[in-house]
């Protein structure tokens, strides 16, 4: 009770924070990989500069695409944190996740297209390539990249709601920022292995034409992966529907009692592995709102609950 005599309102409000007040695994991963990323390319064009060493110079330059967009990645994480009780954000600061990997997926179809382009003017006009070099910057591309994958693959973070919020480990799927950052190293990865292969064949056999053909192979498989996460990113961005799976688990909890029917019901993302949902429950015996929420198993990860009640009346 206030002491003018009213009750507080304490009870019935709620935490939108959902957990992403916290420090994440994936933030500190993230972060560690985005300055592995910008440290290897500070020695690249370093020692291309200092050795005249064009195809050092242009690695170092592609990282540095790389490195801009783990840094996105990275300041996403600190913006959803620190900004999670801010009352501005509705329903939390969970999405800027999903901007982030938005983001992150049109600077990849961005190096795709510029991958793509350089690739086709080389085998219009083809250029010396100093294949020594170009094997060695590429070995050491490859090998940060696998450590910088290894580190984002590791799991280790899982927060639990009853801040109201079922927050899942950085690997789930739903993590589109941690997604983006994966995706980056994976793809910069992927065209390693592609010119060691291509670089190989020139030195060895003589097969020069392989090296822009294996640049415009990386691309398309980069057009690939980035049009995924840009699909599921502005789903969430734009309240899709979250997976049938997870629909279908709270009409599930809902309807186990045979007397409640969902007359309407929305369930969509909020953050990575956190929903929301609004339900509109028809029974013949109206029980409180919190006891509808209740049914609901955290494991669905339905971290904020609308529940509207309509009595039915016997025979209805």
């Amino acid at each position: 009770m206030h002491q003018d005599g009213t009750r507080s309102l304490a009870p019935w409000q709620h935490d939108h924070r959902f957990g992403l007040h916290r420090r994440r695994g994936a933030e500190r991963r993230t972060g560690t990989v985005a300055i592995i990323t910008l440290v290897t390319m500070v020695a690249e064009i370093a020692g291309g500069l200092a050795f005249g060493s064009m195809a050092l110079l242009a690695d170092g330059l592609h990282m540095g695409s790389h490195a801009l967009a783990l840094g996105i990645s990275a300041l996403a994480y600190v913006w959803m944190r620190r900004s999670a009780g801010d009352e501005r954000y509705a329903l939390g600061t969970g999405k800027i996740a999903a901007l982030s990997g938005y983001t992150g997926a049109i600077l990849l179809l961005v190096t795709a297209a510029s991958m793509a382009w350089e690739s086709v003017e080389r085998l219009v006009t083809p250029k010396p390539i100093d294949f020594g070099w170009a094997l060695v910057v590429a070995v050491i591309g490859l090998i940060v990249n696998i450590v910088c994958a290894i580190i984002l693959q590791r799991r280790g973070d899982h927060a639990h709601p009853h801040d109201h919020g079922h927050v899942h480990g950085p690997g789930h799927r739903d993590d589109h920022n941690l997604r983006s950052a994966y995706l980056h190293v994976i793809a910069d990865a992927a065209t390693s292995v592609l010119a060691i292969v291509a670089l190989a064949a020139g030195a060895y056999w003589g097969q020069v034409w392989l090296d822009p053909a294996m640049g415009i192979v990386g691309a398309v498989l980069i057009v690939i992966w980035a049009s995924g996460l840009l699909r599921d990113s502005s789903h969430v961005l734009l309240d899709r529907a979250a997976r049938m799976s997870v629909r279908e688990g709270v009409r599930r909890a809902i309807e186990k009692d045979r007397d409640n029917r969902l007359a309407d019901f929305h369930v969509w993302s909020i953050g990575p592995g956190i929903y929301a949902a609004a339900l509109s429950v028809v029974t013949h015996h109206p029980q409180p709102p919190d006891h509808y929420k209740a049914l609901i198993p955290d494991s669905l990860g339905i971290a904020h609950v609308t529940v509207e009640v309509h009595g039915c009346p016997e025979g209805g």
